[in-house]
């Protein structure tokens, strides 16, 4: 394998196939209740849960997991709190959510994902009790190192917010997962690159990587139909990839290489709808050039060791 695949981990960690439960537990974030910074990221729609179905946790985990048995019927299931921001609310309403999952028949884990700004001391206390009871993963929307481009695309946080937050879930023994967004408006080569090689130096147990999707009826979607934004073409965004990839340890599982965008409302680019096709393409990229993930990240440790010994 030229990276580390999210289904070796769970094979290394369940010893059998495990796949992701989508669920949308009707929670928000800062933003769209207008306690933010600002009016929102400018690739949100308002909610990321197009993918989910309607009804009580334990309906739509009984949907997914009729889903993900009709192909897999010996997987265990992972149930994903991915819509909104799944550490924002009461802590009474987090914990009676996370319970309700974890109690599921064939649940073997919990992955929540949210925003690094809201994890205050009594949700860290919450998470770190919860990861003593059941495999835990903390997904945290970092999307950039940059804080000027965090700035254009209003994200709402400083990267120091950042790691703090990261620092604070690995003093709990807490898993971490960061999402990075590839594409970015403003952004070179060298800065994706930078995000990666910044990250990578923090040893994240797991990264995702996304393209930046245009949706309709949002900010993005005027600064491009303006022209005033201009999406990564298929090849760029699958070299930067794969460069990326080399500036991560190899201990990190790489638990996404590209992002779905709803095809309902997606207006560029057109091409990130295969997104099995994409994946393939950065693999055939690594084997061509005979990268892996890890490759570069090994120069760079050694580097850092002469430099901080000299």
């Amino acid at each position: 394998e030229r990276f580390y695949p999210l289904s070796h981990y769970y094979h290394k960690k369940f010893g059998k196939p495990v796949f992701k439960a989508a669920i949308d537990a009707g929670l928000s974030c800062p933003h769209a209740n207008g306690t933010g910074t600002s009016s929102g990221c400018i690739f949100c729609r308002g909610r990321s849960g197009y993918f989910t179905y309607p009804g009580t946790i334990t309906q739509q985990l009984q949907r997914e997991a009729a889903r993900i048995h009709r192909t897999h019927p010996e997987a265990g299931i992972l149930a994903y709190f991915q819509a909104g921001t799944n550490t924002y609310g009461p802590t009474a309403k987090l914990r009676a959510c996370y319970a309700e999952a974890m109690a599921f028949p064939g649940v073997v884990g919990i992955s929540i994902a949210t925003r690094p700004d809201c994890l205050p001391p009594e949700v860290l206390t919450l998470l770190e009790d919860l990861a003593k009871r059941i495999p835990l993963t903390v997904e945290l929307g970092l999307q950039t190192v940059h804080d000027q481009t965090a700035d254009i695309i209003r994200r709402g946080y400083l990267y120091d917010t950042f790691i703090q937050a990261y620092q604070a879930l690995r003093t709990r023994n807490i898993r971490i997962c960061l999402h990075l967004i590839n594409g970015l408006p403003g952004e070179t080569d060298q800065e994706m690159l930078e995000t990666a090689r910044v990250i990578g130096r923090l040893y994240p147990d797991g990264v995702k990587i996304h393209l930046l999707h245009v949706l309709q009826n949002t900010p993005l979607a005027v600064l491009y139909e303006n022209g005033a934004y201009t999406p990564l073409s298929r090849a760029e965004y699958i070299q930067i990839t794969a460069a990326q990839l080399a500036l991560l340890p190899k201990t990190t599982v790489i638990e996404r290489l590209t992002g779905d965008g709803d095809i309902r409302t997606l207006l560029a680019p057109l091409w990130s709808r295969n997104k099995s096709a994409v994946r393939n393409a950065i693999i055939r990229h690594l084997k061509q050039t005979d990268s892996w993930q890890g490759k570069a990240f090994d120069t760079l440790q050694a580097a850092h060791c002469v430099n901080t010994r000299t």
